[in-house]
């Protein structure tokens, strides 16, 4: 069939490969010897001539829908289920698959996310995405272990489903080895206080590269309070008007960073020649916004959403490898972005 008067044929030509070969990679006809490259090859000749099956026609033949669907909390209010979305949206183009795309209540009940899920479910999906506003552990609704599904940024407390996760504990390295680095040895942390994986892994970072590096860890430099601006502002003055005062601060997330610039400000503090701060998450409203620009460490929300299509696609393909987690989640690596707030401490401060 013809699409905008581009046939099977053109896209054959152009990849240079049989039209029955561009048959079964645009058809995902299962069973088929097609090496990755070639399947590569014929998708990229496709989308250059704007080729593409009829879906319709495709559905009735395979019985498959070519729809997967993601269920993520908060997706209009959460800054960074846009990433996860578009992620998981580029991995879908790639392989012919349409996200169909259900909002959730973070707090709603049990029973609501099993509604959700069926919704999903009620339009033929053939796997499902569950996102989580942010990283920790839950326990998924039943029916949604009736599907094949993928978890991002959340692990199942039953240890049964696969997950995507960020890599907290080296992302936490790379934040304090950059302030280490800049020759600071004095550092305060500024933590969450939820009972939440991030909270304790980031900790577990921070303390890594202190003892790695041969650094006494002064106890009474690590505070914790509620991850928001305000807080963070509170353990900040807390911290900076001790006489011993850090030279340095690691943020738990960009808010509380936030709210330690102010600190710093009022206290006559300046970032970074007096203080550097680093945080967490790379909020791109906060940290690029901040003067100066905020160091902080990105999570891999676009990473995870392209990770877990891939593994859904994996799995329904009957690779048996992915559907259970060895070693627990798949933990994606969280990049350190550079900006102005961190310097080498002064050589004297006053006491």
């Amino acid at each position: 069939m013809a699409v905008n008067g581009v046939g099977i044929r053109d896209v054959a030509r152009l990849a240079g490969v049989s039209i029955t070969t561009v048959s079964h990679v645009l058809n995902d006809t299962p069973q088929t010897r097609v090496s990755a490259e070639t399947r590569a090859r014929v998708r990229e000749a496709a989308a250059t001539l704007g080729y593409g099956p009829n879906r319709a026609a495709r559905a009735l033949r395979t019985n498959r829908s070519g729809l997967i669907g993601l269920l993520s909390e908060e997706i209009a209010t959460t800054p960074h289920a846009g990433r996860i979305i578009l992620g998981a949206q580029d991995a879908a183009r790639v392989h012919d698959l349409t996200l169909v795309i259900v909002n959730a209540e973070r707090e709603s009940s049990g029973s609501s996310h099993e509604d959700d899920v069926q919704t999903l479910i009620d339009r033929q999906v053939e796997a499902i995405l569950y996102a989580t506003m942010y990283h920790r552990q839950i326990s998924v609704p039943a029916n949604l272990r009736g599907v094949p599904a993928v978890l991002i940024d959340s692990t199942d407390r039953d240890g049964v489903l696969p997950a995507a996760v960020p890599d907290e504990v080296g992302g936490a390295v790379a934040a304090v080895a950059h302030l280490v680095e800049a020759g600071h040895r004095r550092i305060g942390f500024l933590n969450n206080d939820d009972d939440v994986p991030a909270t304790h892994e980031r900790l577990i970072g921070f303390r890594q590269v202190l003892h790695r590096h041969g650094i006494p860890i002064d106890e009474r430099l690590i505070l914790q309070a509620p991850s928001e601006t305000l807080p963070g502002y509170a353990l900040a003055r807390e911290v900076l008007a001790r006489h011993d005062r850090p030279t340095a601060l690691f943020c738990y997330n960009d808010r509380m960073a936030m709210g330690a610039y102010r600190a710093a400000a009022e206290l006559g503090l300046d970032i970074p020649r007096d203080l550097s701060i680093v945080g967490f998450d790379d909020q791109e409203l906060i940290s690029a916004n901040l003067f100066p620009g905020l160091t902080t460490v990105a999570l891999p929300h676009y990473e995870m959403g392209e990770w877990a299509v891939s593994t859904l696609v994996r799995l329904l393909s009957g690779d048996t490898e992915h559907r259970l987690p060895r070693n627990g989640p798949t933990r994606l690596h969280c990049p350190l972005v550079t900006r102005g707030s961190v310097a080498a401490p002064q050589e004297h401060r006053k006491a």
